[in-house]
């Protein structure tokens, strides 16, 4: 009797992809233990993607093309497109997919037995980190999940998240029902982070890194290392780019009126003082609830722009 395998739907959003997507998809469809389906959306392009996916497509039946649907103008609203358009009742698990990476050869089945095996909702993973210069470095991000912390950061890069039917047909309906206030939303994988955590789904992120997550100058988001990044984070922050995607994924995952939330949501002086003081249940990682509470201060001194 022939092994069935859990059925995977993955969602890739692409753009201007020639350069690596032929190697992504190959070890998309290489994943063993499981049944792939790969549903592709492609943000008009100047490479020739678009081309290049439909003739992948007509001779890789797994592959399926989304219509044109205009401009998304960034991996996000490209990524909601996919879940809002993509017929998932036929499906076990949804994994999200970027078109620059490569995935290990059991990335899919090891989330997938996690998920049942820990009776967990979602799953993401560590990711090893890789340069064109053959430089490599393990990106952990498997600290102990916190209190809040979904409300300030991911689970890690949205390409290594795999969940349940439920849950993502819980996304689904809030993606048909938020449309419009989701354009607004910069990082889908936060967002879906937010949703699962502040709806008492259940998040595992496993510490074995399960792909290979390519560097380069053209990286929507990156591996977060070193001084350079730290000064970047900080821009966006002072810019007003975090606090406000903060304030917009509380209101849209409806947890804004909760006690702790409402006590600081406005983000004035005195709140970001009180926020500071709470740094250790809202981020995962040490350097980062340091980091955080220095941020909460010097925005609360310095000033910073927030709708």
């Amino acid at each position: 009797m022939p092994v069935k395998h859990p059925k995977v739907a993955v969602l890739l959003a692409a753009y201007n992809g020639m350069q690596w997507i032929e190697e992504q998809l190959a070890s998309v469809l290489a994943q063993s233990g499981v049944d792939v389906s790969l549903y592709i959306s492609i943000d008009p392009s100047v490479d020739g993607t678009e081309a290049w996916c439909m003739a992948y497509a007509a001779v890789n039946h797994q592959v399926i093309i989304l219509p044109a649907a205009g401009t998304f103008g960034g991996a996000s609203r490209n990524f909601f497109r996919l879940i809002r358009d993509v017929d998932l009742d036929a499906y076990d698990f949804v994994a999200f997919c970027d078109q620059d990476d490569v995935w290990h050869a059991d990335k899919l089945q090891r989330a997938t037995q996690a998920l049942s095996s820990r009776q967990v909702d979602a799953y993401s993973s560590n990711v090893t980190a890789f340069w064109p210069s053959g430089k490599t470095r393990l990106l952990d991000k498997a600290q102990p999940q916190v209190a809040w912390d979904f409300l300030f950061e991911a689970a890690g890069p949205g390409c290594t998240y795999v969940m349940s039917k439920k849950l993502t047909t819980s996304i689904k309906a809030q993606t048909l029902i938020k449309w419009q206030q989701l354009q607004e939303v910069g990082l889908h994988d936060w967002y879906c982070y937010a949703f699962a955590r502040s709806n008492s789904y259940r998040w595992y992120i496993d510490p074995i890194p399960s792909m290979n997550y390519r560097q380069h100058e053209s990286n929507q988001v990156g591996a977060n290392i070193g001084f350079s990044s730290l000064i970047s984070r900080y821009k966006s922050i002072h810019a007003g780019w975090w606090f406000n995607q903060v304030q917009l994924i509380s209101r849209l995952v409806g947890i804004s009126d909760d006690p702790f939330v409402r006590a600081w949501l406005m983000l004035g002086r005195l709140q970001l003082i009180k926020l500071s003081f709470s740094s250790w249940k809202c981020r995962r990682r040490a350097r980062d609830k340091l980091f955080f509470f220095c941020i909460c201060w010097a925005s609360a001194l310095i000033g910073r722009n927030v709708k």
